[in-house]
């Protein structure tokens, strides 16, 4: 049994996720934003799942989520799942708290970014971007980004797991109805790099595509762009990975 938690599980991808990694008899930390979204996951804390709330375009909420995980029973493992498409609160959520959490948060081996396809239409250019969000943010810059990141974890934390995930344009809240992926086999490969003993979910610096590891953007391996946004994270955040 492994301690895992699965950031923005009120619904869609990491709801699946979360409810299906408990049913699987994992300990499990489930997420949402605010007390309101956190009603909708009562019946998977009745079940045993842990609960924390906190906004993640604010960064005191983001790392009063890391002091209070600390200070409890140690994680195995961190689905990085919540995100948002569009508007100004892309950049926080979505590289943003990634990012402060991995630096603040001790001892999980196995951390799992949620990427996307979109990635591909990222530009490496980390001049200019509004990581506050007081703009609207590009979907596909930050999803570059937070594949960077995982690639630059697995390279910097030899002991840690790190891979990114593409789970499909799936039908969720952000996908919309007519999303032509599986929600259920976009939810696997995270739960599975998460937490399966299989030889190839133990390997790390991976960008997966429904368990099938594939060529990122040429930049997500570039090692002086990996240096350049950790630089401009820390400097932004002043919390060093």
């Amino acid at each position: 049994m492994s301690r895992i938690l699965v950031t923005g599980s009120a619904d869609g991808l990491g709801r699946a996720a979360a409810a299906s990694l408990l049913s699987a008899g994992h300990d499990v930390v489930v997420h949402a934003r605010n007390r309101e979204r956190a009603a909708g996951l009562d019946a998977l804390v009745t079940r045993g799942a842990h609960l924390v709330v906190g906004d993640f375009t604010d960064r005191d909420a983001v790392r009063r989520i890391a002091a209070e995980l600390n200070d409890a029973k140690p994680l195995d493992a961190v689905i990085h799942n919540a995100g948002v498409w569009s508007g100004p609160a892309v950049m926080p959520v979505n590289i943003i708290a990634p990012y402060l959490l991995t630096a603040l948060l001790r001892g999980p081996r196995r951390l799992v970014y949620l990427s996307s396809g979109s990635h591909f239409g990222g530009r490496p250019a980390l001049a200019g971007v509004d990581w506050r969000g007081e703009s609207a943010g590009s979907y596909s810059d930050s999803k570059l980004f937070v594949t960077t990141l995982a690639a630059a974890v697995a390279r910097l934390r030899p002991g840690v797991l790190s891979n990114a995930v593409d789970p499909g344009w799936v039908p969720t809240k952000m996908g919309g109805p007519h999303a032509p992926d599986d929600l259920e086999l976009g939810r696997q490969t995270q739960e599975w790099l998460a937490s399966s003993d299989e030889p190839q979910a133990l390997t790390t610096g991976g960008y997966w595509y429904h368990r099938q590891r594939q060529q990122p953007h040429r930049a997500v391996h570039d090692e002086a762009f990996q240096d350049n946004l950790l630089r401009t994270l820390t400097e932004e955040v002043g919390t060093v990975l």
